[in-house]
């Protein structure tokens, strides 16, 4: 599959050039094998047959997913999360607390918020009660976050002190996420493009190296308008540490905690 091949392709899902930049050649050799298994010689006849197949455009669309994380990922804005962003919810006396990691992949990023509060659990009397929703397109990434299972390259941001409290060795270089960490995650199914968010009144929501990285500007803008109604007055968006906020979200402001956490303003 050539260059202007792949363009067709993008164009079809609304993604972007520029998005899949570094990751081209992996997602180009996933479609190419697709387009064999379903024989389909041509990119025209692969895009004729996925819009005449919904379950062929949803195979499709795992296939163009980007799975690149690991715990603690930009380790200044987790500093930030303990430091500032997470005891703004909890001093917000507010009985519940929503969060929600939007295209969570194999977790990485769910399990280091619930570290992050099991942290915050020793400098409080008592805490909010926390909802955590974790959402992704790809259903096998999901499996793969609840079995909560990771190499220990994936946990390299973590200290020491951290790892021996909150993860076991299952095998050599493997570590599990404690039991624990796993109670009162809802995990889902979730396409950010074409489905509702999985409810309101979030106080916070991860929205890292997606939506923003991936798809057309238009569709960013759609998409975020829709997200940001799921979102409470106060309440936090995070974006990734090379993403940019479309133009003429007036609704968002910068905040003074971080370059990619903003706030949602009345």
């Amino acid at each position: 599959m050539d260059d202007p091949q792949f363009r067709k392709l993008l164009v079809f899902f609304g993604l972007s050039w520029g998005g899949y930049r570094k990751v081209r050649k992996g997602v180009k050799k996933r479609i190419t094998r697709h387009m064999r298994e379903i024989a389909c010689r041509t990119v025209e006849e692969y895009l004729l047959a996925l819009e005449e197949n919904p379950e062929l455009k949803k195979q499709a669309q795992k296939l163009m997913t980007v799975s690149i994380s690991r715990f603690f990922r930009d380790r200044d804005l987790w500093q930030t999360m303990e430091e500032h962003i997470l005891p703004v919810l909890i001093d917000s006396q507010n009985l519940k607390i929503k969060i929600w990691c939007a295209g969570c992949a194999c977790g990485e990023e769910v399990y280091s918020v619930k570290i992050l509060w099991e942290r915050l659990r020793g400098r409080y009397a008592q805490l909010p009660e926390l909802e955590l929703w974790a959402t992704d397109l790809n259903p096998e990434l999901l499996d793969r976050a609840q079995t909560g299972i990771y190499s220990l390259s994936g946990l390299k941001e973590v200290p020491e002190e951290w790892r021996s409290r909150y993860f076991r060795q299952v095998k050599e270089k493997h570590f599990a996420v404690s039991d624990f960490l796993k109670e009162k995650i809802f995990w889902k199914v979730h396409n950010l493009i074409a489905d509702n968010p999985p409810g309101t009144g979030f106080s916070l929501i991860f929205l890292r190296n997606n939506l923003l990285t991936y798809y057309t500007v238009e569709m960013q803008s759609v998409t975020l308008r829709k997200i940001m109604g799921s979102l409470e007055t106060g309440g936090f968006i995070i974006i990734g540490s090379h993403e940019k906020i479309p133009v003429g979200l007036q609704a968002l402001c910068s905040t003074p905690y971080h370059p990619k956490i903003y706030q949602k303003t009345g």
